[in-house]
């Protein structure tokens, strides 16, 4: 078992198209409902109010339009809105990893499919992974009224059509079990995991990020990038959810090139690294990501050999 560390990175990954300040100017021509949000802060910087939900929300609408050919996107009430930069991260990253078993070239194009695990109401990183790099994907959740207004999403933009199927888990207590079978060929598999243990840590959570935001005291339960139970929390939280996936990954161990999964708090590395010890694949990565001062990462696992990865057809 081979053990990978990159070093901390600074920035956004350099493909990303969102380095820099965004240009709301530009943003707001995409998108006129924008224009109400915006204002110039004590720096003398345009920006928004990033702990509020709907602000967040108008961004994101301009930022898909202006950058990732989606014309019609919009999410439930209550449900994760997610910061576009971040997530866009996570998917040039998996494209570097990819690369690795491709002689250096990143694939593109119908080729490559992704498995996204939960991937919710927003169907952000199949939108991104398909823009940025023309992959396909399969979208799993465990909750129908979020597949629901994915399908909407996917069907309100014609190009995704044929590039992004649905799929409904309806044993919650698996990850796998029902989205791969035995002629699935998947050539990587990324998941935001529920990250907290409880509602009550949700919510502590969400009240912290909203004073890192606007350096305010807040008791109120504002979400300032939305959220679902399920989307935020989990018995056990983001610990068990990813031993029970690096698990239940060893059954499928010939049918996807790498597993993947966001880990949001850095101290459960090392009991998520002891689990490995006992499932033994052949590779593991940390792949460190940052945008400001916030720092995240993901795991990534493979159970096949060097031979195997050369000769992935991707």
């Amino acid at each position: 078992m081979k053990e990978t560390n990159k070093i901390t990175k600074s920035n956004l990954h350099p493909r990303n198209l969102h380095s820099g300040h965004y240009d709301f100017e530009e943003l707001v021509k995409q998108n006129t409902n924008l224009k109400s949000f915006v204002f110039t802060n004590n720096y003398q910087i345009t920006t928004i109010d990033f702990s509020n939900p709907t602000a967040v929300k108008e961004l994101n609408k301009a930022l898909l339009q202006t950058f990732y050919n989606i014309e019609n996107w919009d999410i439930p009430h209550n449900y994760l809105c997610p910061p576009i930069p971040g997530r866009a991260d996570y998917i040039h990253y998996i494209a570097d990893l990819l690369a690795e078993s491709n002689n250096g070239i990143i694939p593109k194009g119908a080729n490559v499919t992704g498995l996204d695990i939960g991937v919710g109401a927003n169907c952000i990183y199949p939108i991104l992974g398909n823009a940025l790099y023309g992959w396909h994907f399969v979208g799993t959740d465990i909750d129908a009224k979020a597949l629901k207004n994915s399908a909407e999403i996917i069907n309100n933009n014609a190009h995704l059509v044929n590039s992004i199927n649905l799929r409904l888990q309806s044993e919650s207590r698996f990850i796998f079990k029902n989205n791969i079978d035995n002629d699935s060929r998947f050539s990587f598999v990324l998941c935001n995991p529920p990250f907290h243990k409880s509602a009550e840590e949700a919510t502590k959570g969400t009240l912290r990020k909203i004073r890192n935001l606007n350096s305010k005291k807040t008791t109120e339960k504002i979400l300032n990038f939305g959220g679902k139970s399920n989307e935020l929390w989990c018995e056990g939280g983001e610990l068990k959810f990813i031993t029970d996936m690096i698990y239940e990954s060893r059954k499928f161990k010939t049918n996807c090139l790498w597993f993947t999964c966001l880990v949001s708090k850095k101290e459960n590395l090392k009991r998520i690294y002891n689990v490995f010890k006992k499932v033994e694949p052949n590779r593991i990565k940390t792949i460190e990501m940052a945008q400001g001062n916030k720092v995240s990462r993901f795991v990534a696992w493979t159970f096949l050999n060097e031979a195997e990865h050369q000769n992935w057809k991707i």
